[in-house]
């Protein structure tokens, strides 16, 4: 949690929620999503 990530679609954002291995919460400037696995799309920063 608090990781900032990047999304090929969403862009910039931060972890504020993990739900086991299937699925992550991201703040995305205010718009949040849920990312589910795998998480090709989504890289650490």
């Amino acid at each position: 949690m608090g990781d900032r990530v990047s999304h090929d679609q969403f862009g910039l954002g931060r972890v504020i929620g993990v739900e086991g291995e299937n699925a992550v919460l991201i703040d995305f400037s205010g718009r949040q999503g849920r990312i589910l696995s795998p998480f090709s799309k989504l890289t650490k920063l």
